[in-house]
């Protein structure tokens, strides 16, 4: 005779329905202890008021995503990472637009073969960095993927993360979110104050010069235009008989014949004088 079969208790029968439902985002998932973090190149630029240029996660997830897992970067604001939920299908891998909605999205899908171990060959042409916020036009480009690199629109701060999911878009492996990472701030044009009068005692002096020197040169300028035109109308040699006066008319010869000669009259009859007594009888 045998032993009857006991029959699984409510307790156990909660356990396997559990186990069954229990979603798998639950499910811890292997991190990986890499921060992700601003390039230490030497470049310009490195933080814009849209960008900024993180380091490629090289030979850091070499021994956990394969040929076909995808490297995703996530981006979120600073206070609003801790809520971030890893999506469990590629359906549900959240886009730019939700950066405005739930402050955060996904974005600069990578393949293993993209992150190389090796230095680059090309020097600083090459620099080996992930520099987010870089396409302005993706959102405009209909043909562009939804997960487009659009540029920032607020200084932040903002934290980044590294997500590794495999062909089907479940989550096989993270990294830590990496520090506050704050854009530049321009200056708000209505708050640049152009009132002279707080201008500094330096800035005064450099502007009274420069309008001495503009000044200086005008006249500099007008002095060589009135010789130019001096010049013009009063030229240096100057013909004789417009230096001896205003107006002078010219001489013209009545005649080219040469004067006659006065007829030779005999001693004391000279005009003008008395005649000789005669010494005839």
């Amino acid at each position: 005779m045998g032993l009857p079969q006991r029959q699984p208790g409510p307790s156990v029968l909660l356990l396997l329905v559990g186990a069954l439902i229990w979603p798998s985002s639950c499910v811890s998932l292997e991190l990986i202890p890499y921060t992700p973090q601003i390039t230490a190149w030497d470049l310009e630029g490195k933080v814009t008021a849209t960008t900024f240029s993180l380091e490629q996660p090289r030979c850091v997830l070499d021994g956990h995503a394969g040929v076909a897992n995808t490297i995703w970067l996530v981006v979120a604001f600073s206070n609003a990472s801790r809520d971030f939920q890893n999506p469990q299908t590629r359906a549900e891998i959240p886009a730019f637009p939700r950066l405005l909605t739930d402050g955060h999205y996904m974005t600069l899908p990578l393949s293993l073969d993209q992150l190389p171990c090796e230095d680059p060959e090309g020097g600083s042409r090459d620099v080996p960095l992930l520099r987010v916020g870089s396409d302005p036009g993706c959102l405009a480009d209909l043909h562009q993927p939804p997960y487009c690199n659009s540029p920032l629109p607020s200084p932040g701060p903002y934290r980044v993360k590294f997500l590794l999911m495999d062909a089907r878009g479940s989550p096989q492996a993270e990294t830590r979110w990496s520090d506050p990472i704050a854009l530049h701030q321009g200056k708000a044009p209505a708050s640049i104050d152009t009132w002279p009068g707080r201008r500094s005692g330096d800035m005064i002096i450099i502007t009274s010069i420069l309008c001495s020197l503009a000044g200086l040169l005008l006249l500099a300028f007008l002095a060589a235009s009135t010789a130019c035109f001096s010049s013009l109308w009063w030229p240096e040699e100057a013909p004789e008989q417009l230096r001896i006066g205003s107006f002078m008319g010219k001489r013209y010869m009545t005649h080219h014949i040469p004067p006659s000669e006065a007829p030779t009259l005999p001693v004391g009859c000279e005009p003008g004088l008395d005649p000789l007594p005669s010494l005839s009888p």
